[in-house]
């Protein structure tokens, strides 16, 4: 089973021999008892029936495959939004492996994140001490300007306090009384990489301004902060960039990870890169106001601007689309007093010129869609101002009211009367869907392409192709670098939509004397 120098091959085609064939047959055959593959077969076309669905979605105690990850993984990503920040996990090693693998397979970079490594120990007696170690030995390994903490599951269950556990810390020495070592509790059996997110970004944000607001005036700086919350897709932050500055709008951008999971290969290691200062932190609620681009996804760091900064933290939706981006742009000239330039109102004229081009295409293709809240909310919308329609939505980790949001959006559109939203449920009930009630095609991310196998396996007249858009998105390269924000991510969504069914049309109709009469050359 050796290979040849002259002959490398990479695992599909290798492992596809048939001495690697022969291997694996004898491993079913001889040490898995493996279910003989009619009744698999049986079994598999039962699970995808109405009478199937109707049971999936009655089951109670049992989670496949939830559309979200845990707590902790979003706290990891607001920290490595600070300028010379380390992301440190109170917890197992393990917890910290995961979060860390999981963002390397997504942005394929080297993510920095400590964990102070909670053994069973830790478990019976509490982690203090692995804290008093752990933040010693992080900053002067690694020397960050700030330490963001979090935590695991174990950490939460034995009822470890961070607040305490930090003021121990540095009682003890272990790092000085006045370095940034903000934390949030992020118990992963609870919400999801988006709480986890919200909460790090409330501990920040109450850590450097809560009992500092004695001199902040609101407006006083001129700016306006931008939260982006858990946001995977890095030309997000530079579109929000540019369209300030075509504004001529100062704006801090609060959590800005861009530059340190998109650092070039050119011999330097940088470990922190970027990011939003603490100075910026620091000054943010003298900021004329504090927009939100996630708001269903900021619940808990919302209220406290408008709370401790009072701000108004104004309604906006996520800015993805026309409309959404138009609102955003109306809501910043209104609080700023700048107009919206001729550069943005000419990238609007070229995003609704695209939006008629492919109109012809995307009008009547239904599409389902799963992810995160704000993400979810803001495709939908942009489905429907293309024509297209949105038929099974579903998000694990929304609330009611976002449900009822979502419902009215539909409801207000032709092209959402025949929708149905889901809250709570995960990939496997989405599954029973693209079977039970199929659409053209599914959005969302990389997970989907198991319930597009499947789809594909009951016949090929009952595939749902995916279209990857969302996080994460593993078996892809460098789609994390493109924009679904604003004019310039709408167009980018657009052409992505447009040309999956312009490839699905090519694909059905290739067949040479049967299908070919609308292999066009010309869509």
């Amino acid at each position: 089973m050796s290979q040849l120098v002259e002959d490398i091959k990479p695992s599909y085609p290798l492992f596809r021999q048939e001495e690697y064939k022969d291997t694996l047959s004898n491993k079913q055959a001889l040490f898995e008892e493996k279910v003989p593959q009619e009744k698999i077969e049986e079994v598999f076309q039962w699970s995808t029936t109405v009478e199937y669905k109707e049971l999936n979605f009655n089951r109670e105690a049992l989670t496949v495959n939830p559309a979200k990850a845990c707590q902790p993984l979003g706290a990891v990503l607001c920290a490595l939004g600070f300028e010379k920040t380390l992301p440190y996990v109170h917890g197992s090693q393990g917890c910290v492996a995961y979060f860390r693998t999981y963002f390397n397979r997504h942005f394929k970079e080297p993510v920095a994140c400590v964990s102070d490594s909670m053994t069973e120990d830790a478990a019976v007696f509490g982690g203090q001490k692995n804290m008093f170690a752990g933040l010693e030995n992080a900053k002067a390994l690694y020397k960050p300007e700030m330490i963001a903490v979090s935590t695991t599951c174990m950490a939460e269950v034995i009822g470890d306090d961070l607040n305490a556990f930090i003021g121990n810390a540095k009682k003890e020495g272990s790092v000085a009384e006045d370095f940034p070592t903000p934390f949030a509790h992020t118990p992963s059996f609870v919400g999801s990489h988006t709480t986890g997110w919200d909460n790090m970004f409330e501990g920040i944000q109450r850590y450097f301004t809560l009992n500092h607001m004695e001199d902040k005036v609101v407006g006083s700086n001129g700016k306006i902060n931008i939260v982006p919350g858990f946001e995977t897709y890095l030309g997000n932050y530079r579109v929000m960039k540019r369209m300030m500055a075509e504004m001529d709008v100062e704006c801090s951008l609060l959590s800005d990870p861009s530059d340190v999971l998109d650092t070039p290969a050119d011999g330097e290691y940088r470990m922190y890169d970027g990011g939003t200062t603490l100075d910026e932190m620091k000054d943010a609620p003298n900021a004329i106001d504090t927009l939100y681009l996630q708001p269903w996804q900021s619940v808990k760091s919302r209220k406290f601007t408008k709370g401790t900064w009072k701000h108004a933290a104004s309604d906006i939706d996520i800015p993805m689309g026309l409309e959404a981006t138009d609102a955003f742009l109306m809501k910043v000239s209104e609080l700023t007093g700048k107009p919206i330039p001729d550069s943005l109102a000419r990238e609007r004229g070229i995003l609704v010129d695209m939006m008629t081009d492919s109109h012809a295409w995307l009008h009547g293709k239904s599409f389902g869609v799963y992810g995160d809240a704000d993400f979810v909310l803001g495709m939908v919308r942009f489905l429907l101002e293309v024509g297209a329609e949105p038929t099974q939505i579903l998000c694990s980790h929304a609330n009611k009211r976002w449900k009822k949001a979502v419902e009215k959006l539909l409801a207000d559109s032709p092209y959402g009367q025949n929708s149905e939203v889901h809250i709570g449920k995960d990939l496997w009930h989405f599954r029973s869907l693209m079977f039970t009630n199929k659409p053209d095609f599914m959005i969302g991310n990389s997970y989907g392409k198991f319930i597009q196998r499947d789809t594909l396996h009951k016949g090929k007249e009952h595939e749902v192709p995916l279209i990857r858009i969302g996080f994460p998105i593993f078996d892809r390269h460098h789609m994390h670098r493109d924009t679904t924000l604003g004019y310039e991510g709408a167009m980018y969504m657009l052409k992505t939509l447009v040309n999956a069914v312009l490839e699905r049309l090519d694909e059905e109709t290739r067949g040479m004397g049967t299908t070919d009469y609308n292999y066009d050359l010309i869509r």
